[in-house]
């Protein structure tokens, strides 16, 4: 994805984001829901279940911005949730919730990795929390090793041109691979293997958050009623959805696919 590699400056500067900038808040928002799929359907990453996180996020950012301005006073900041060059996951290790494991994800010892991470940046000095020192990851391999396309390297290095949330998520227009046939384990949109297995998710506890409730079409559709659903019936059902960002072309793609 050579787009993540635009704007490199202003992913290591805050302040080229927001002028004058002094401070990174970094919080996280829980996602692991309460309900899951049924085993007949196609495979949806747990974070798409419900509604589209960026608007979620951003709205509950701007709520906290506006707190923060009433308790201390005049602040002036921006929210980023993965829509805008921020290094969230460094910035979030440096705050202190965590470590980047060996699946490239955040890793919270207390709650797993299931959970999206919000950036504010803002112009005043704050008192900061330290950053972990060690890493918990171990000699654990499982990520690595359940991966079902070999894409978790070492080094906490992951190829992204193995990536099932990449073929199915970010690779527009095009055909997914051939070499990739019988590799997806009938995942439809993203990938949770590698979280899945994680040891530190054993911690992970349902959300409580009434946006992220799962849409009934994603935990109940077997993979013939995804191939029946029509173009405006899937823009209607998924029009607040993550999903949309592959469009009904990609998921009729991606059915294909694991179908063959």
């Amino acid at each position: 994805m050579q787009y993540m590699e635009n704007h490199f400056d202003l992913r290591i500067n805050p302040a080229l984001l927001v002028p004058g900038a002094r401070s990174v808040i970094t919080l996280l928002k829980n996602y692991y829901p309460a309900q899951h799929q049924n085993v007949v359907t196609p495979k949806i990453s747990k974070y798409a279940f419900g509604k589209d996180y960026h608007e979620v996020i951003k709205n509950s950012l701007k709520d906290f911005l506006s707190k923060l301005q009433n308790e201390i006073g005049e602040i002036k900041g921006r929210g980023f949730i993965d829509s805008a060059p921020v290094l969230e996951r460094a910035w979030a290790v440096k705050s202190g919730l965590g470590w980047i494991g060996k699946n490239g994800n955040m890793i919270n010892k207390q709650t797993g990795s299931f959970f999206f991470i919000a950036t504010l940046i803002v112009d005043v000095e704050l008192e900061y929390d330290d950053a972990f020192a060690k890493d918990y990851c171990g000699s654990c391999t499982k990520c690595i090793d359940s991966c079902p396309t070999d894409a978790i390297m070492n080094d906490k290095v992951i190829d992204g041109s193995k990536c099932i949330s990449y073929f199915t998520i970010e690779l527009k227009e095009a055909l997914i691979p051939d070499s990739m046939k019988e590799k997806f384990d009938n995942w439809m949109f993203g990938c949770d293997v590698c979280q899945d297995v994680c040891p530190w998710n054993r911690f992970s506890k349902p959300h409580h958050e009434i946006q992220f409730t799962p849409i009934p079409e994603i935990l109940n559709l077997t993979t013939k009623e995804w191939q029946e659903m029509s173009e405006e019936t899937f823009k209607q059902v998924f029009k607040n959805s993550p999903l949309k960002r592959s469009k009904y072309s990609g998921i009729q793609r991606n059915l294909k696919f694991i179908q063959q």
